[in-house]
């Protein structure tokens, strides 16, 4: 599974997620077999070359109607703010769905 994160940096080990206005990059991680298996950067969300099924956002309010049109799906991550944290929370089905 291809999901896209907002991040506040490139560096793998550092960055965290922020606001999807905010990020200054995009990280995708690619997600086979429950476990990470390569982290990509691009500038916005679209500059992948494969399509990605999901978006990790920060909080509820986040802007993500385009993400909804483009039927993504949206998890928020509360309490997790790397990676290493997120992946970890998406494969033990502990990121939230959106709350409208």
């Amino acid at each position: 599974m291809l999901v896209v994160v907002p991040m506040d940096s490139t560096d793998v080990q550092e960055a965290q997620i922020t606001s999807v206005l905010e990020a200054k990059t995009w990280a995708e991680l690619r997600i086979e077999e429950g476990e990470l298996v390569e982290v990509l950067h691009a500038d916005t969300y679209d500059g992948f070359e494969a399509w990605p099924e999901a978006v990790v956002v920060s909080n509820d309010g986040e802007a993500v109607m385009d993400f909804i049109n483009m039927s993504m799906i949206v998890l928020v991550a509360h309490t997790q703010k790397t990676i290493d944290e997120i992946v970890e929370a998406f494969l033990f089905r502990e990121l939230h769905d959106l709350a409208y």
